[in-house]
């Protein structure tokens, strides 16, 4: 009985791990132990983030610690270089004063965690259907063969990787991707999206972001004014009527 629960374990790790359209934030919602992450190495707040996270505290009642936890473990991913192991993890539960489980929890449910290396440029492409239908398929393989790179891997330099991300909020300049840019460390990083991209302008997009520079974000249609239409408006261009007289007697 044991044996066949184990084999089915490991059949399950193994299909997952064989899974090529998922991401390992959204696809492992449990921890395997690696030689760079796993609860036996050690992992502290440094000083000056040890002062963060006890003004994070401070914004919470004494007895709700707990709802720091979000910004905590997002303290201690910009600390970590853009990624979380199950020590930070470890060690935002003994801040808050939770049993580990419910940090878990948190770490595996946003995308925005991620639970394994990624590069100082993490590109995440929308996977959503109004994205998917224009193109992102195209996006993310053009990325993946620029950089040489599988998904979810980090190129030799350390500068990038690719991942998925589900909707982004901007349908109406699909498809997009985001760029969570961790160069500067734990002084901060940024998310900043990239609309209306094509395969070949995310490879331009990449290539700026390795000569240290910083594409402009937003629409990268010339055409399009923000969420505009392409082209500029067509329609209701004319002076506003106004508007009917329901009341009889003013009229």
């Amino acid at each position: 009985m044991l044996a066949r629960l184990a084999s089915n374990r490991l059949h399950e790790i193994r299909r997952i791990f064989s899974q090529p359209t998922r991401s390992f934030s959204t696809a492992l919602n449990y921890h395997l132990d690696s030689p760079d992450n796993n609860p036996d190495l050690p992992w502290e707040f440094n000083e000056a983030n040890k002062q963060k996270a006890k003004e994070i505290i401070s914004h919470y009642p004494s007895n709700y610690k707990q709802s720091a936890v979000i910004p905590l473990l997002d303290l201690a991913q910009q600390q970590h270089g853009g990624w979380l192991p199950v020590s930070a993890m470890n060690a935002v539960a003994k801040v808050i004063e939770v049993a580990p489980i419910r940090v878990y929890e948190v770490a595996t449910f946003y995308s925005m965690f991620n639970r394994t290396k990624v590069g100082k440029y993490h590109l995440l492409v929308c996977g959503t259907t109004p994205c998917m239908i224009r193109g992102s398929r195209d996006i993310e393989a053009a990325l993946l063969n620029h950089l040489g790179v599988k998904r979810n891997e980090v190129t030799k330099d350390g500068l990038f990787s690719v991942g998925e991300m589900e909707c982004m909020g901007s349908c109406v300049n699909a498809p997009m991707i985001t760029v969570a840019d961790y160069s500067n460390g734990s002084e901060g990083y940024t998310y900043n999206y990239y609309e209306d991209v094509t395969p070949e302008r995310v490879v331009e997009i990449v290539e700026k972001l390795r000569k240290g520079e910083k594409p402009p974000h937003g629409t990268q249609n010339p055409k399009r004014i923000r969420c505009g239409p392409e082209g500029g408006n067509t329609t209701l261009l004319g002076e506003p009527k106004p508007p009917p007289c329901r009341d009889l007697d003013a009229c």
